[in-house]
């Protein structure tokens, strides 16, 4: 299988004609926010951050103070509050599905994240269902599964798809595969297209991380042949605590309840009648309206505003910071397929003589950056790109000890963020 073949349909965004309606890109809440450096002076924030939690849209802003005044109860009350607020955020369920290019029939269950989604799903599976997952994956789809076959980190796009075609050839009953889209750690975007098909030939199910696609690229469930996919709000301009869960119903309508209280429940009487739809079934208790509002708001400002904008401006900036970060003497940046491989706005590096986290403090007192530091939350699959060994002393996400520095965008980054953290690198470097 070629590497077109296996990146077709991941990669359509690119290609997507702009809609006749696009829009200017939206702005961000904070683009002007300034911030004390070494010497007391303030400087503009270069926020370089956006893998963590992306800043708030002004669209989304908006829409959730639009729905502030008429704020209520959703689902249960008769009044014209309540009977509005739950109209939105059932639309709300609705522009998500779009967003995603998901099928008629597949169910919408907001969370709070893409940890609580990959939860959430782990706790429906059938039993006796055994879990694919490589060792590449953040924490949120390496940990949930009680069965689980991890895999090493594939050395090329089709070793991965072999490994998981072998793997789940090997494994009799029913089984998932669970895979992300674009690396928290490289921005690498994985062949999901491809792995779909081998997972389906095995009758199995896909899980597809989508956190760090999502505010990048284009998604369509449906022309992608995913059976779900997850992701968080906090990383795409909503950060009001939501995500979501979308996907086949049949596991999440048969699965025990995500949580047991008001609105999973039919009835309560000697017995408890559970909600066969998955919806309330999974969102017991009053959600998350204004969440789910700002999550709804942030997709449709990205669709509005068209692919191809988006995707030209973040491939302009994240080539100019890697062959920036490329010419500085003792910076290696981390890449799981090699530097030419399709990726989305992260850059994870080293600096020599340095330990990540001197790195990141410098930046941010001396010049006003905003970075991570650490493993972000991918520690098997950090120590292998760093070709160090794991053990007690290898930390948690915080610690500096075989850890990198990860500088990623989104909108409201600008060249000049980008040109500060190239020449404030290269300042560091020159001190050693």
């Amino acid at each position: 299988m070629s590497t077109l073949t296996i990146f077709s349909s991941a990669r359509t965004p690119e290609a997507a004609a702009p809609s006749a309606t696009s829009r200017p890109i939206p702005a961000v809440l904070g683009a002007d926010l300034e911030v004390p450096v070494k010497g007391g002076r303030l400087v503009g924030y270069a926020n370089l951050d956006y893998a963590a939690s992306a800043p708030c849209l002004e669209p989304v802003s908006a829409a959730v103070t639009a729905a502030l005044p008429a704020y209520s109860s959703v689902h249960r009350g008769a009044g014209y509050a309540s009977q509005l607020t739950t109209a939105r955020y059932e639309q709300a369920r609705h522009t998500v599905r779009a967003f995603v290019g998901a099928r008629p029939d597949d169910s919408v269950i907001f969370t709070r994240n893409t940890t609580d989604a990959t939860n959430l799903l782990a706790g429906c599976l059938p039993e006796g269902t055994t879990t694919v997952v490589f060792d590449t994956e953040h924490h949120a789809s390496l940990l949930p599964w009680r069965h689980a076959v991890r895999l090493a980190p594939p050395a090329f796009p089709g070793e991965a798809v072999r490994a998981a075609d072998e793997a789940l050839a090997a494994i009799e009953g029913p089984k998932l595969l669970v895979v992300t889209a674009a690396s928290n750690v490289t921005g690498e975007l994985w062949p999901i297209a491809a792995l779909a098909h081998i997972a389906h030939r095995h009758g199995a199910r896909i899980l597809v991380d989508a956190a760090q696609l999502v505010p990048h690229r284009r998604l369509n469930l449906t022309a992608l042949d995913l059976d779900y996919v997850a992701f968080s709000g906090h990383k795409l301009y909503a950060p009001f605590g939501a995500g979501a869960l979308v996907g086949r119903r049949d596991w999440l309508a048969e699965g025990e309840p995500y949580l047991k209280g008001g609105g999973a429940v039919r009835s309560v009487g000697e017995r408890v009648e559970w909600h066969d739809d998955p919806e309330p079934r999974h969102e017991a208790g009053t959600p998350n309206v204004l969440g789910a509002i700002a999550l709804a708001a942030a997709c449709d400002a990205l669709t509005a505003t068209g692919w191809t904008a988006l995707v030209r401006e973040e491939e302009r900036l994240i080539a100019r910071l890697r062959s920036g970060l490329a010419s500085i003497d003792g910076v290696r940046e981390l890449s799981l397929w090699g530097d030419d491989h399709p990726r989305v706005g992260i850059v994870s590096f080293t600096v020599a003589g340095y330990s990540a986290r001197e790195v990141a403090e410098a930046l941010s007192g001396e010049y006003g950056i905003g970075v991570r530091d650490g493993k972000f939350c991918a520690h098997p699959f950090v120590r292998h790109l760093l070709g160090t060994s794991g053990g007690a002393s290898d930390g948690d996400c915080a610690d500096d000890t075989g850890s990198a520095v990860r500088a990623s965008i989104g909108i409201g980054s600008t060249q000049e963020h980008v040109d500060r953290l190239i020449e404030a690198v290269r300042d560091l470097v020159s001190r050693r």
